[in-house]
């Protein structure tokens, strides 16, 4: 595994277990710190969950070493950031947001782009 990629798994592990562990305990207190209004804190639970757990498969992936093992943890990773910015996309370009939306999905961007490289450098 390329060092890049390790240090891609292990980055986002941190960058998605600290919200998702706080979306899940205290989701209310974390999205007004952030200026975001919370709506509805059983599916900010639900998102704080989704984000711990992709959280740990990337631990487990900075953890792997055979192409095999985490060629599907890349995919999933980089499918579940794709469509993350693809949903933030269609909100930022109709309506302003505040700036911690467009950072979000920046780091969205940032992420999906390092699955990308990581996966199609495998492929050659």
């Amino acid at each position: 595994m390329s060092k890049m990629l390790k240090t891609t798994f292990l980055s986002h592990a941190v960058v998605a277990g600290i919200p998702g562990l706080l979306l899940l305990i205290i989701p209310g207190r974390f999205l007004l710190a952030l200026g975001w209004a919370p709506i509805d804190p059983v599916l900010s639970r639900v998102l704080g969950a989704a984000f711990l757990a992709l959280a740990w498969s990337s631990f487990q992936g900075w953890r792997r070493a055979s192409q095999a093992e985490i060629r599907t943890l890349v995919e999933l990773e980089l499918a579940f950031t794709t469509l993350a910015c693809v949903g933030l996309l269609r909100h930022l370009l109709f309506a302003r947001w505040p700036f911690v939306v467009w950072l979000l999905f920046a780091v969205f961007a940032l992420y999906a782009l390092a699955w990308a490289a990581a996966l199609f450098q495998r492929q050659r």
